[in-house]
C-alpha cells in the first residue's frame, strides 16, 4: 500500500502548511501550490481552495492532480468552486450526489451555465430518489426541480414543496388546473394558509372537478361573484357544487 504523501514529515510542519494554504494572499497561495500540489493531501486541496483568495489558475493547478481527483470531496468542492472554470465545473457535475447538485444550482456565485447544468443533471435522478429524498428536496429545490416536483403524486411532497421559498403561484397554477392532479393534493393546496389565500387559485380549485367537493364548498364562499358565476354554470362541477354556488349568488332559495 502508497504510503500518505506526508508520512515521514513532521505533523507540526503539516499543520503549518495548511495554514498557510488557508490563510495565504492570492499570489503566495499560488506559489506554495505551484511547489507543493503534487505531493498535498485531500484535506490541505480542500483548505486551499476554501481560501477567499483561491484563483481560477488556483483550482485548476488542484485540478491537474489526478490523484486528489480520486477523492469525491474534493471533485464536489471543484465543481462548487465560484472561480471554477467552466469547463472544469462542467465535467465533475455528472458524478455529483443530488445535494450536491441541488447546492450548486442555488449558488448564485456559481456561473449561470454551470448552475443550469446542475438543475439538469438533479431533474434527471429524480425518478431514482426515495419518497423521503424527495420531500427533502422539495423544502429546498431551485426553479428547476420545482417545476418537476409540482407533479409529484405524493401529498407529503406538495406539502414540503409549498414550504419552499421559490415556489411562486406561477409553478403552482399548472397543477392547481389539472384536472389529472390527485385530489388530496389539490386539498392540501387549498388548506395551506399562504396558497390557499390566493384568488386565482382559489377560484381554479373551485372549478377543478378532481377536487374533493367538501374542499370546494368551502372555498365558494371564499370566491367573488363572477367566479361564483362560472363555477355555477360549469358543468364539470359536482351538482352540490353548482347548486351551492347559485345559492351564494342568490339565484336559489
Amino acid at each position: 500500500m502508497q504510503e500518505p504523501a506526508h508520512s515521514q514529515e513532521p505533523l507540526e510542519e503539516v499543520k503549518a502548511l495548511e495554514l498557510r494554504l488557508r490563510e495565504a494572499g492570492a499570489e503566495e497561495l499560488l506559489a506554495l501550490l505551484r511547489e507543493h500540489a503534487a505531493r498535498l493531501e485531500v484535506r490541505e486541496a480542500r483548505q486551499a481552495l476554501r481560501n477567499p483568495h483561491c484563483s481560477a489558475e488556483a483550482v485548476e493547478l488542484l485540478a491537474e492532480q489526478g490523484r486528489l481527483l480520486s477523492f469525491y470531496e474534493l471533485r464536489r468542492d471543484l465543481a462548487l468552486h465560484p472561480r471554477a472554470p467552466e469547463p472544469l465545473a462542467l465535467r465533475h457535475i455528472p458524478g455529483l450526489f443530488w445535494r450536491d447538485l441541488m447546492s450548486l444550482g442555488l449558488d448564485i456565485r456559481v456561473r449561470p451555465r454551470v448552475r443550469r447544468a446542475a438543475d439538469q443533471y438533479l431533474a434527471a435522478r429524480l425518478p431514482e430518489l426515495a419518497l423521503g429524498e424527495r420531500i427533502n428536496m422539495a423544502r429546498r429545490c431551485g426553479p428547476g426541480a420545482v417545476a418537476q416536483l409540482r407533479h409529484d403524486p405524493s401529498p407529503r411532497v406538495i406539502a414540503a414543496l409549498l414550504d419552499n421559498p421559490r415556489l411562486t403561484e406561477d409553478a403552482l397554477a399548472p397543477i392547481v388546473h389539472a384536472p389529472a392532479t390527485p385530489g388530496p393534493v389539490l386539498a392540501l393546496i387549498a388548506a395551506d394558509r399562504r396558497w390557499g389565500a390566493r384568488p386565482a387559485l382559489q377560484a381554479a380549485l373551485a372549478r377543478n372537478p378532481a377536487t374533493p367537493v367538501a374542499t370546494v364548498l368551502r372555498l365558494l364562499p371564499l370566491l367573488r361573484k363572477p367566479e361564483l358565476r362560472g363555477v355555477a354554470q360549469d358543468p364539470r362541477t359536482a351538482e352540490a357544487v353548482r347548486q351551492r354556488a347559485r345559492l351564494l349568488l342568490g339565484e336559489e332559495k
